[in-house]
């Protein structure tokens, strides 16, 4: 198990939230400076007045070395640790490292609290102290990509939003000249603009290719979440359906890459289910020859299965997907709590595609869903599971010459029904009626 590290200013929560969550979580909490403390034999004060701030770093250091190199722990640092570069590198990758904020009018009541006497920073006029430290950490803090700022909540709410930032899963898929990042967890959408800039390191115009009933649910807040990071986004919303996944659609798109400004540097975010996606993508691969494309999944079958892979395409009058392309994401990012909004007749549609995936290779899954077909809710260990079964296939079969062929189980007889009904029945529907036949 990787460590859980809880960070940020004094008087944000960190020591009363690592406990609550190791509490929870039933694991071991360690307290950086009440490890210094028991090796020191002395408090934080009398290390301060006797040896020297440098002395006490150098203790900091040592704890942020031997705490990093075990496994399982809670850890809550010391203000000002991890600002050291070389301590802010071994934690992170010992775990997951959420900093904790809050304002500096909570800072200063939650100090007046306790035992202020036992900060020596704060000197004699505390307020003053706390401006100048959080601007020298300022930089420090903003470097972690997971923050909760804890004004207002209790100890309870902040330990619980650690835990749901701590369950987050983080893929990678390896395709011939690179590979891109799948992120689940609960939440993350609000932070789709920090993971891309950290992904792609730039910032520029985004289209949101998003469809007419997601972008009431979800538009504005990707939209907000990439302006908090940077990105100039617009949003171009296309007709929901597959009766849409048409040439038709795809140039109205090219049309509103160039009225939006969208150039080469520029990004296309998929907002939506596996529909969306192949629409979008296709339209990525293809304007200007290509730009960088991102997928934000918002129904199961999209997140366990069409998110991931790099195919996108159109439908012709033929058949399903008969014009496409192969175009690989820079970023997967996969939030579960988006399901809530989703009927329940499209989660039906994505568990299809988990046992699909049960049946190819994950005996595990296969056993759970028997156990219980219709879940109220998917966890995002379930989804990981399920994707872990199609990374493995189209890492091996990038383009679909041969092994990857198997992910098509149940999808003969699928597409046929869903052409047949004139897409009246749904995909999922479709493939678990396939899958029989193909059983048969």
């Amino acid at each position: 198990m990787r460590n859980i590290v809880i960070t940020g200013f004094m008087g944000t929560g960190k020591t009363a939230v690592g406990r609550a969550v190791a509490q929870l979580l039933q694991r071991e909490f360690v307290d950086t400076d009440e490890w210094i403390e028991r090796v020191a034999g002395k408090s934080i004060s009398q290390i301060f007045a006797r040896d020297g701030q440098q002395a006490f770093r150098k203790m900091e250091r040592e704890a942020c070395r031997e705490l990093s190199a075990r496994d399982g722990l809670v850890i809550a640092t010391g203000g000002g640790a991890l600002v050291d570069h070389e301590n802010r590198a071994l934690m992170m990758k010992s775990g997951i490292v959420v900093c904790l904020t809050a304002s500096k009018d909570e800072i200063m009541r939650r100090l007046s609290e306790t035992d202020a006497a036992n900060r020596p920073l704060l000197g004699d006029d505390p307020g003053a102290a706390i401006d100048r430290l959080l601007e020298a950490r300022r930089a420090a803090y903003a470097s972690f990509p997971w923050r909760v700022d804890t004004t207002g909540l209790s100890i309870d709410e902040v330990a619980q939003r650690v835990i749901a930032i701590a369950a987050e899963i983080a893929l990678t898929v390896r395709y011939p000249g690179g590979s891109y990042p799948i992120q689940i967890g609960a939440g993350l959408l609000d932070r789709l603009g920090a993971l891309l800039r950290e992904e792609v390191r730039t910032v520029g115009r985004v289209a949101v290719v998003t469809n007419t009933v997601v972008a009431p649910l979800y538009g504005v807040r990707v939209e907000e979440a990439l302006q908090d990071a940077g990105f100039d986004p617009f949003a171009c919303v296309i007709p929901d359906g597959e009766s849409h996944k048409r040439l038709g659609t795809v140039e109205s798109l090219y049309q509103e890459f160039l009225a939006g400004g969208l150039e080469r540097t520029g990004t296309v975010v998929s907002l939506g289910g596996g529909v969306t996606g192949d629409i979008a993508g296709f339209a990525a691969a293809t304007f200007m020859r290509g730009v960088r494309f991102v997928q934000v999944p918002t129904t199961l079958l999209a997140m366990v299965d069409a998110s991931v892979g790099g195919k996108t395409g159109v439908d012709l009058d033929q058949g399903k997907n008969l014009v496409g392309a192969f175009k690989q994401p820079s970023l997967v990012l996969i939030d579960p709590s988006t399901l809530s909004t989703l009927p329940a007749a499209e989660l039906v549609n994505g568990i299809a595609e988990m046992i699909k995936h049960g049946i190819i290779g994950a005996p595990d899954l296969f056993a759970a869903l028997e156990r219980d077909p219709a879940p109220r809710a998917i966890p995002a260990a379930g989804i990981a599971r399920a994707l872990r079964v199609k990374i493995e296939v189209v890492e091996q079969d990038p383009y679909e010459q041969g092994p990857r062929a198997v992910l098509n189980l149940g999808h003969t007889v699928g597409h046929a029904l869903e052409r047949l009904s004139e897409f009246e029945l749904s995909h999922g529907r479709a493939v678990a009626i396939g899958m029989v036949a193909a059983a048969r």
